[in-house]
């Protein structure tokens, strides 16, 4: 890490003034950083806080630093710039609680979707007892943006169930809360990817946390970061914490949820070739491919991304192979549910869950033993 400017160093404050470092990091926010910072001025100066805004950018180049700068001649902003072959925004929140000047910190996003105003909210939960504030968009009382399309606000519903199972609040996986530094664990131990740096402080720190609703709004300038690659950065962060938490169960828990957004693909081909006028039944065999293409993918990518890597098409091959197996299962299972008893034949949906669900542990068995297994064959 280069630094490229600070702020001159403040006197330490006394025990008696509060005080705060907000860290921030930021790619590509220069419209956002001097709004930020002016809303942050006008919600703690008056409650008698001192503060400082820690900016951690990962090498924009887009004139940030300057701004950066030239705010720093009016109010306590200084600015520290990652040069590193790898961008990523929990990286960038650690170096800035490892450079922050105060013990008491809050972590929000650079693009003003976290409302500065509930900071000393977040401080007054802070203060009464937990580890963890969290700025929940899903808690009681806190809302989301009503511009979010139908497609961002269930992705983002997708992403929190899978979460929650890793620790008990509504949005494990908000960018927003308030945390003291001597509660932090070991930042050595701490292996995160991509934006979620409060889900990994939660899951590996144990910390008791507290939620404050808020209302998350749409970023005001610029484009969201939020790309293919950090979904996939996401889902394998995500698997690292269900195998920290789990142990040996979290790879099967893993495969399950893979399997679960495979099953969203199958029922989109099944209902789109019925549309389209083809037979339920062979709708339901030709859903499969699809969706068992996805599967391996993701296995690939994430559930068994540590097992030796053999050439994607030969794999490709053995996966769809040794899926066959739990698509008899799948298929045996529907047609005879389907042709067998009449509540299934008037609810059609309900058998094909029924078979995906019985082929899953098939399908795990071969992909653990035979796809994916531990030494590629001589």
């Amino acid at each position: 890490m280069e630094p490229s400017h600070s702020q001159p160093s403040h006197s330490q404050p006394s025990h008696s003034q509060p005080s705060l470092s907000v860290v921030v990091p930021t790619f590509h926010e220069a419209a956002n950083i001097p709004v930020l910072a002016e809303r942050l001025s006008a919600a703690l100066d008056e409650r008698g806080i001192e503060w400082e805004l820690l900016l951690v950018d990962d090498d924009s180049n887009d004139g940030s630093e300057a701004i950066a700068r030239e705010l720093a001649k009016r109010l306590p902003v200084r600015m520290t710039v990652r040069r590193a072959a790898r961008r990523d925004l929990s990286l960038s929140v650690l170096e800035g609680v490892r450079l922050a000047r105060f013990d008491r910190l809050v972590v929000m996003d650079a693009d003003l979707s976290h409302p500065p105003e509930r900071i000393t909210d977040l401080l007054r939960t802070l203060d009464d007892g937990c580890d963890l504030a969290l700025g929940s968009r899903y808690a009681t009382g806190g809302t989301v943006d009503r511009d979010w399309s139908p497609w961002r606000f269930l992705t983002s519903r997708l992403a929190t169930a899978l979460a929650q199972p890793l620790t008990r609040c509504s949005d494990p996986m908000s960018g927003f809360f308030a945390i003291d530094r001597r509660r932090l664990p070991d930042l050595r131990q701490l292996r995160p990817i991509g934006y979620k740096i409060a889900l990994e402080l939660m899951v590996r720190g144990r910390l008791r946390v507290k939620e404050v609703p808020i209302g998350f709004s749409d970023r005001a300038a610029g484009t969201s970061k939020m790309n293919g690659r950090q979904w996939i950065n996401t889902a394998r962060h995500l698997h690292r914490l269900y195998r920290h938490r789990f142990g040996g169960w979290a790879r099967a828990i893993w495969f399950a949820a893979v399997g679960a957004s495979g099953f969203l693909v199958d029922v989109v081909f099944y209902l789109g070739l019925q549309w389209a006028g083809v037979n339920h039944q062979l709708a339901r065999a030709l859903s499969f491919w699809p969706a068992a293409s996805w599967n391996w993918a993701l296995h690939r990518r994430i559930t068994f991304r540590e097992r030796p890597r053999r050439p994607r098409t030969r794999q490709w091959a053995e996966f769809l192979a040794a899926s066959l197996v739990g698509l008899g299962v799948n298929l045996g299972t529907y047609l005879a549910l389907t042709g067998w008893i009449d509540f299934f034949d008037r609810h059609r949906l309900l058998a094909l869950i029924c078979g995906v669900a019985l082929s899953g542990g098939v399908n795990f068995l071969n992909s653990a033993r035979v796809v994916y297994r531990q030494q590629a064959a001589p």
